[in-house]
């Protein structure tokens, strides 16, 4: 297994959120947080399904029996992803939702952290600088984007919005240890397999809690749902090739240094809207890109 193809998969996964997430900002004009979140997971199923067939037929190794750590951590991430996507939906009804925001693109470094403590995810102090410095950008670059003044970051350490957002990136980075910890537990060394194997499970177990809780809640949005059936395939399709990315690559490296390296998802965004939508880049938001590009050099040679 070459030691960098963790890096192209980790930016193609990137590719496919950003395109994703452009879908899913299309059906919230017609469906709740809750109904979008089910329809990544409901419409993607099919799709790693059969990348799951396919990888099969073509490795070399069987199925292996899902023991018991594999059970509870695809439990374990299946739910914190949930409960992070929809705490992360949350905060935009907030008020003062981009401070809960900066707060949620700790991410990166709490899967460092505790990865470190709890996952035996050891990271090295060139890992350390760098899961820091690209962080630190991506609040700088969040802060400029959402026209927060930092003053009001600072003088509002703990309120409900910080403590929702330092609850979605823990969520977050619970799932992302936890994929790589159900991975690796299968025990076997095709990669492609192993991580196809936790994908479909997670997805399947993710698609069921979905559906029963629209059902109970919301059940009016199923037809909508139905209505706009092509959107909600290419948020399926978008988000499958996505999450099979993150999985395979998560499953190749630590998740905190695949994490670290998928902040560039920032710059695509303030690239794409500089060149196309001729949006002014600041200068707070350069000093932002200029921390998140060091961040992911010194990370590619710490890896």
């Amino acid at each position: 297994m070459v030691s960098w193809l963790w890096i192209p998969i980790t930016l193609f996964a990137v590719v496919m959120q950003t395109v994703r997430t452009a879908g899913q900002k299309h059906l919230t004009m017609h469906l709740d947080a809750i109904a979008v979140t089910l329809v990544r997971f409901l419409f993607g199923l099919p799709f790693v399904a059969i990348y799951l067939a396919c990888v099969a037929a073509w490795s070399e190794n069987s199925f292996p029996p899902l023991n018991g750590t594999f059970v509870g951590y695809t439990v374990l991430g299946g739910v914190a992803q949930i409960a992070a996507t929809v705490l992360l939906i949350y905060l935009f009804s907030l008020r003062n939702f981009a401070v809960g925001t900066t707060y949620a693109r700790t991410e990166a470094f709490l899967t460092a952290f505790i990865g470190a403590l709890f996952f035996g995810e050891w990271i090295s102090f060139q890992g350390w600088v760098a899961i820091v410095v690209s962080v630190a950008g991506v609040i700088v670059l969040t802060i400029a984007r959402s026209h927060v003044a930092s003053s009001s970051i600072l003088g509002r350490l703990w309120n409900r919005a910080a403590a929702i957002g330092l609850g979605s990136g823990l969520g977050f980075a619970l799932a992302s240890l936890s994929i790589r910890k159900a991975s690796l537990s299968l025990g076997i060394d095709d990669f492609l397999l192993s991580a196809g194997i936790t994908l479909v499970v997670m997805v399947i177990l993710q698609t069921f809690i979905m559906i029963a809780y629209v059902a109970i809640k919301s059940p009016a949005q199923f037809p909508i749902i139905a209505q706009q059936w092509r959107v909600s395939l290419f948020v399926g399709i978008t988000s499958a090739l996505g999450s099979i990315g993150w999985f395979t690559a998560m499953t190749v490296e630590r998740a905190a240094y695949v994490k670290s390296l998928g902040q560039v998802e920032f710059l695509f965004a303030l690239v794409i809207s500089t060149l196309f939508f001729r949006e002014r880049t600041t200068r707070l938001e350069l000093l932002g890109m200029l921390l998140v590009a060091m961040g992911v050099v010194v990370l590619l040679l710490a890896a």
